[in-house]
């Protein structure tokens, strides 16, 4: 038998160690070896593909299949043989053709495109979840993010570098249910709050404008801003350089006064 992934496989090892499985309604019959144990009636071909090269008309294909979906309704492992065929094999169904668990192929091709097609689930928040938001690094990150919006500015204010404090942020966005791509550095806050993980104590400053996306899953962000919107900028190397007023420099020597002068006034007398 080919190899399959571990889901194909765990589902194949599933089907073919039930108890019940050497009953199944496909299985040989015993006195008949070219019919099916489930009804002496149907032939085991009737669970083989169709080979749409005209040999089959297509009455006696629908009559065949019908046969062997009449067997499966009664078999013991139909729900394990289905979830095996619907097993997903490089991209493709496990059993793409044929009969399987009392499903045609374009049931199964069907049920395929409606998994890859269907709105992911919501993340649930839990108490799981809630206790990891509350590890001092993501309550740092928190902190940070309520008091500036600018990421260069947030990782300072966390004191981490630019790549972990946005992983952290990434992280909490998915901690929290919400998309890590598109949620807003607004919506992150606000769902902190609604959940009691936002720090104590700690008042959330609004933006200016809006700022998309929160970080991306490997931490990279591209940050993108609203069109027209302020930037908060960022001074490199912030509180490590200091401007100092120039001074005249002072002597020790000190500086020569003037000589006083004194101006006495002469008072004449006359006899």
């Amino acid at each position: 038998m080919t190899r399959l992934p571990s889901t194909a496989r765990g589902a194949y090892r599933a089907l073919t160690d039930h108890k019940y499985y050497r009953y199944r309604g496909c299985a040989p019959d015993p006195d008949q070896p070219d019919r099916a144990a489930g009804n002496p009636d149907v032939p085991l071909n009737a669970w083989l593909p169709h080979t749409g090269d005209g040999a089959e008309e297509q009455r006696a294909r629908i009559d065949r299949e019908r046969a062997a979906i009449s067997v499966c309704e009664a078999c013991p492992v139909r729900a394990l043989c289905a979830a095996y065929a619907c097993t997903e094999t490089d991209g493709q169904l496990t059993e793409p053709e044929g009969v399987w668990g009392g499903m045609l192929a374009l049931d199964r091709h069907r049920e395929l495109i409606g998994r890859r097609t269907a709105e992911p689930a919501t993340p649930t928040v839990t108490e799981v979840t809630l206790a990891e938001c509350r590890r001092e690094q993501k309550q740092t990150v928190l902190a940070a993010l309520a008091s500036h919006w600018d990421e260069e500015i947030v990782a300072q204010a966390a004191g981490m570098d630019l790549r972990t404090t946005n992983w952290h942020r990434s992280s909490l966005c998915g901690l929290l249910g919400l998309d890590r791509e598109t949620a807003t550095r607004a919506q992150l806050l606000a769902a902190a709050a609604e959940h009691g993980v936002l720090p104590a104590g700690v008042r959330v400053v609004r933006e200016p404008s809006p700022v998309a996306a929160a970080p991306t899953t490997d931490g990279a962000r591209q940050r993108r801003i609203a069109a027209g919107a302020p930037i908060q900028l960022t001074l490199p190397l912030a509180g490590a350089l200091q401007l100092r007023r120039r001074r005249r420099p002072r002597t020790t020597t000190p500086r020569p006064r003037p000589a006083a002068r004194i101006v006495a006034d002469t008072l004449e007398t006359t006899a």
